[in-house]
């Protein structure tokens, strides 16, 4: 798929949108209207190595996603796969930048590489089109996540409470 990139401006700081960008358990507080089941998949959920998996939409097909690169305050990135039998990569790059006033720039770009014909014919039937309106919906959604200034309810992973305590 042809990369699908989304743009908005939110009146926040830079650091406190990259900070929720980075933290993966707080995805679905904006995500969560087109990638649903959202499931940490490492124990620590910020910055690189952080990793979850979804469904888009009802769809049976599972994708994953991985931060792969953060470069504070401007760049994260990610990679990951999915469709079926994960042959399909993917591609996430948030950028963000000054802004007006104390604001910031977030421009998405997302794209998929489909691994064969049948999987970018499925794309052609309407994948795309849900991504694309999906992350445009993320976006705004996040900007008023963000301006609202409350807090983010973030997931957990599941049995992440039981983790022993090393602190003697």
């Amino acid at each position: 798929m042809r990369p699908v990139s989304a743009k908005i401006t939110i009146d926040a700081s830079r650091e406190r949108v990259f900070d929720l960008l980075c933290d993966l358990a707080g995805r679905p507080a904006f995500t969560d209207h087109f990638l649903t089941d959202f499931r940490l998949a490492r124990v620590d959920p910020v910055g690189p190595g952080a990793s979850a998996r979804f469904r888009v939409g009802d769809s049976d097909v599972w994708f994953d996603t991985v931060i792969e690169r953060v470069e504070r305050p401007h760049l994260v990135r990610e990679h990951g796969r999915g469709g079926r039998s994960n042959r399909v990569r993917t591609v996430t790059v948030w950028e963000l930048a000054e802004g007006p006033a104390s604001g910031c720039e977030l421009t998405l770009t997302f794209w998929t590489e489909p691994a064969n014909p049948t999987d970018r014919v499925r794309e052609m039937l309407g994948g795309a089109r849900i991504l694309r309106r999906g992350w445009r919906r993320a976006l705004t959604r996040l900007k008023r996540v963000v301006e609202s200034d409350r807090q983010v309810q973030r997931i957990a992973l599941a049995g992440g409470d039981r983790l022993p305590s090393f602190d003697h």
